[in-house]
């Protein structure tokens, strides 16, 4: 098991899908889990510390089992089978309680408890991440920063060596 940083809930909008995304820092992969829009909602509130006035049913769930003695100490995304994503809870027991990864997050967020993940679901489902801009990207933007004026927007002129017009 490895551990995963709960990046986010994301909107897909060409295909009006709904993904968690988990971060293993280490390998640099982020896994997309598909969710529904009512576990999107619960993991999104839970970042975003919203408490609701009355307990939802994540909230209800750490509610009863901070009641009855049993916390969860950490949440286990435990394999991939055949599109599915299974999890489970891991009370402070030791106990193991099936659910499903999305709940098991939305959970975790609650508890604020780790999110660990089996290394081959971040190998198999795990995406690499793209960098934003490469190193010549930005070296070319500090290049350019280098040379820019407020006057160059005005004029049109490229703020370059040349000062020429831009060729777009």
């Amino acid at each position: 098991m490895v551990p995963v940083e709960v990046v986010g809930v994301r909107t897909h909008l060409a295909d009006d899908e709904i993904v968690v995304l988990l971060l293993d820092p280490d390998a640099a992969l982020l896994v997309p889990i598909l969710i529904g829009p009512s576990e999107a909602s619960a993991i999104a509130s839970a970042q975003a510390g919203i408490v609701p006035p009355r307990p939802m049913t994540h909230d209800l769930l750490r509610d009863a089992l901070q009641a009855a003695g049993a916390p969860v100490d950490h949440v286990e995304i435990t394999r991939l089978e055949d599109g599915v994503f299974h999890a489970a809870l891991v009370l402070a027991s030791g106990r193991h309680v099936d659910a499903r990864a999305s709940d098991a997050i939305a959970v975790a967020l609650r508890f604020a408890c780790p999110v660990l993940c089996s290394a081959e679901v971040v190998a198999l489902a795990g995406v690499e991440m793209r960098p934003a801009a490469s190193e010549d990207d930005i070296s070319q933007f500090r290049e350019f920063l280098d040379h820019v004026s407020a006057e160059d927007f005005e004029t049109g002129q490229d703020p370059g060596p040349e000062g020429g017009p831009r060729d777009v």
